[in-house]
């Protein structure tokens, strides 16, 4: 039982960091529920029909399918949320006036909800096909009874929602001023974070050189496997023992997008290059 919650948890937690950042940097945009609801249902699904066929992604390209298909639907979540910083740069100002409006709607902030979609998708996605192909190797080894490995599950999944829920409720007690900036930071991190685990299986599917590896190890102070390490996975793809590819990747995806929201942002100032014309009298 404790080895199945301690599965469930981690693999949730991870999930739930994202859903919960993610959640919360999309305050403000009205009709967001639907879409938060309809990314995990599309998650779920998603992960049971890629669990049920794991075998054949496997055996795809010679015997690396599933960590190419990790790579690509990290890559699908790094684009998103690029693309949703950068629009945030834009109309964060424009939201956080409207916050406080009850049922307000930004004309612009439904365009973001379908990213809102698709990240969390395929962050339940990933999650959720590792926590199904876990739990089923468990049941094929038959050290847990099947009500012992339900009730495993439902404390994982408990504590990994309670995880998620108290970051969510703690993004949303930071001030207005400063809601804005600290969720795009977040944001930031991820992005960058799943571009180094998008790395991690393109090393490991022989696409990308490791370029030194490990360039250091720092499993001794935090273990990819413990409760530190899995929490800094989900919110900034740690790696105890990281590749050379992948502080490349996460430096070249951390700057591309900040300087994208720069770029937004000076061009969505008003008068930035500009200044009013006087008249004389």
């Amino acid at each position: 039982m404790f080895g199945t919650a301690l599965i469930v948890f981690r693999e949730v937690l991870e999930a739930a960091l994202i859903v919960g950042i993610v959640a919360a940097a999309t305050r403000g945009i009205a009709g967001r529920s639907r879409f938060i609801l309809g990314g995990l249902a599309l998650g779920i699904v998603g992960s049971l029909v890629v669990a049920g066929g794991a075998e054949a992604i496997s055996k795809l390209a010679q015997g690396m399918g599933q960590e190419l298909f990790n790579a690509s639907i990290l890559g699908i979540a790094v684009v998103m949320l690029a693309w949703h910083n950068i629009w945030m740069s834009v109309h964060g100002r424009e939201l956080a006036a409207n916050a406080k409006k009850v049922g307000g709607d930004i004309r612009a902030g439904a365009k973001t909800l379908s990213v809102l979609l698709v990240v969390i998708a395929v962050a339940v996605l990933r999650e959720g096909s590792e926590t199904v192909l876990f739990l089923y190797g468990v049941a094929l080894s038959g050290d847990s009874s099947a009500r012992a490995m339900m009730a495993g599950g439902a404390a994982g999944l408990a504590g990994g929602v309670a995880v998620g829920w108290l970051l969510f409720a703690g993004l949303l007690r930071i001030p207005i001023r400063w809601f804005f900036a600290a969720t795009s930071f977040l944001v930031l991190l991820l992005a960058a974070g799943m571009a180094s685990q998008a790395a991690r299986f393109l090393i490991q599917a022989n696409v990308l050189p490791s370029l030194a590896s490990p360039v250091w190890d720092t499993s001794e102070l935090v273990a990819n496997s413990s409760m530190a390490g899995k929490v800094l996975q989900g919110l900034m793809g740690y790696d105890a023992t990281p590749a050379g590819m992948q502080i490349a990747f996460f430096v070249i995806v951390l700057v591309a997008i900040w300087i994208g929201m720069l770029w937004a942002g000076r061009r969505a100032t008003p008068g930035a290059s500009a200044t009013p014309a006087t008249t004389t009298t």
